[in-house]
């Protein structure tokens, strides 16, 4: 049996036909192999001698085979039925594209005596009478690909199997094989920026490049809001892959949904982007002062008839004195219509105004106070309370005590520890219970209660028990370590 393999075939070529291709009989050989001869040049069985194939080739054709319905040919008489193969089976149409069909088949059930030399695949054109051969020789494939076919074309194919004897009857494809373009449902891409709703300012351009597919290429059309396009304000190119909505000069009319259309005969695909284009807030429409009491005034007014075309972030207050003149800002996206302004001076007059915010940022003017609030000093009583003195007087005690210490001849070391005292209280270190204040050998540091004894290279000879000592007025404390100074090897 002959493996599956797939072959790539040129064009067809199904506007021209070559004739003498054409009403070649599938029984004869293929290639330049003669019939076979007996030993001793007697001629082979069937009584007819070799013949040249070019001679063959150039033989007229037989009117009644070139007529022959797509049918199976019938097989030379001359040739013994076993050398011949069968016809191949299962011939089916695997794929069919807008520019190809691949067609497969099984190997026939007898091969003849003299073995398989392969296939021979022929095709014919719809009204044609002429089949047309796509490999000029026999191939050992199973599965063969037409390629460069144009939309359109209608045409049957037949399969035939080869040996040295000939080629056997063919396998026929009774379906008409019609290669057509291929449809791809049109697809939407909506760029991930546009899922949500657009925001754009008055007077900048809007530019919307959407991606599709879809083949052939679809038809693509926009509305806004359900309407027709103003063709003076929105330009619209539609490419093979995109298509582009285009404006120029953003106005607060032109927000709305955008839904764009792709559709290909009955099927389309929809997509709507959301464009909201927007300016500055107007200015609240009143303010006035409510209230002024201590340090504080109370400001309350009424949102703007103008929002800009989306919701507002907040209000901003301002206050600025009469002497200067200079605005502060004192409260930032208030949402509320009212505050309460604290910490103002005393004997300062003060005037107000309030801005609106949206997206755009504060709006071109602000609302102002007509009234001035004026901050009087007022007569305040002082009743001071009785206060008590704290003690913090306190007598000497160590919160970190001396630790035991091992140190090396010829390097300087250092005892620490931490004392608690008020007043401060006065350190003592000492030696084996000597005192060793004076002693430039040691250098003793005290600073906010961590008393530091630092031994400058010591010896094995400063061994021994060190003592730290605080006293002040109220009493005194100490703490011990022992110091070991190795002796050289």
């Amino acid at each position: 049996m002959t493996e599956k393999a797939t072959s790539e075939a040129p064009a067809c070529g199904l506007e021209e036909t070559t004739s003498e291709s054409a009403h070649v009989p599938l029984t004869e050989p293929f290639g330049d192999t003669a019939a076979p001869q007996a030993p001793g040049g007697e001629q082979a069985p069937g009584g007819q001698q070799a013949s040249d194939p070019q001679e063959s080739a150039r033989q007229p054709p037989d009117p009644a085979a070139s007529a022959a319905p797509a049918g199976p040919a019938a097989t030379d008489p001359a040739l013994p039925r076993e050398d011949v193969p069968s016809a191949p089976l299962l011939l089916a149409v695997e794929d069919v594209s807008d520019s190809s069909v691949t067609v497969s088949w099984e190997p026939p059930e007898r091969l003849g005596r003299l073995g398989l030399q392969g296939y021979v695949l022929e095709l014919r054109r719809e009204g044609a009478l002429d089949w047309v051969p796509v490999n000029a020789r026999p191939m050992m494939v199973t599965q063969q690909t037409l390629r460069n076919l144009a939309v359109g074309d209608k045409f049957f194919v037949r399969v035939a199997a080869v040996s040295s004897a000939g080629a056997g009857p063919p396998a026929v494809l009774e379906r008409l094989i019609h290669i057509q373009e291929t449809i791809e449902a049109p697809k939407i891409r909506v760029p991930r920026h546009l899922r949500q709703t657009y925001i754009r300012q008055v007077g900048e351009s809007i530019n919307l490049q959407i991606p599709f597919q879809g083949n052939p290429k679809p038809q693509a059309l926009w509305t806004h809001n359900g309407h027709a396009l103003d063709s003076q304000r929105v330009s619209v190119r539609t490419g093979d892959q995109d298509s582009i909505l285009f404006i120029r000069s953003a106005q607060r009319s032109d927000s709305g949904c955008y839904e764009l259309t792709v559709q290909l005969k009955d099927l389309e695909a929809k997509a709507a982007i959301n464009i909201l284009v927007i300016e500055k807030p107007g200015p609240p429409r009143s303010i006035r002062l409510l209230d002024v009491w201590n340090c504080n005034a109370t400001l309350e007014w009424t949102p703007p008839q103008d929002t800009g075309n989306t919701e507002l972030l907040g209000y901003t207050v301002q206050k600025a004195d009469k002497k200067t003149g200079q605005w502060f800002t004192v409260l930032e996206r208030c949402h509320p219509t009212s505050c309460t302004v604290s910490d103002l001076i005393v004997g300062n007059s003060y005037s107000f105004r309030v801005f609106s915010e949206n997206l755009c940022g504060l709006s071109a003017s602000a609302a102002v106070t007509k009234e001035l609030a004026h901050i009087v000093k007022t007569d305040i009583v002082a009743k001071p309370k009785s206060f008590v003195e704290r003690d913090f007087s306190e007598a000497p005690s160590f919160t970190q005590p001396l630790a035991d210490h091992t140190s090396t001849p010829g390097y300087s070391t250092q005892l620490s520890c931490s004392v608690r005292a008020s007043p401060k209280p006065k350190i003592i270190w000492m030696k084996n219970k000597m005192d060793i204040q004076g002693d430039p050998k040691y250098r003793a540091l005290s600073e906010q209660g961590v008393c530091t004894l630092e031994i400058r290279k010591p010896s094995p000879f400063d061994s021994g028990v060190y003592t730290c000592k605080a006293i002040n007025v109220l009493g005194e404390a100490s703490v011990d370590c022992r110091l070991e100074v190795k002796g050289e090897a």
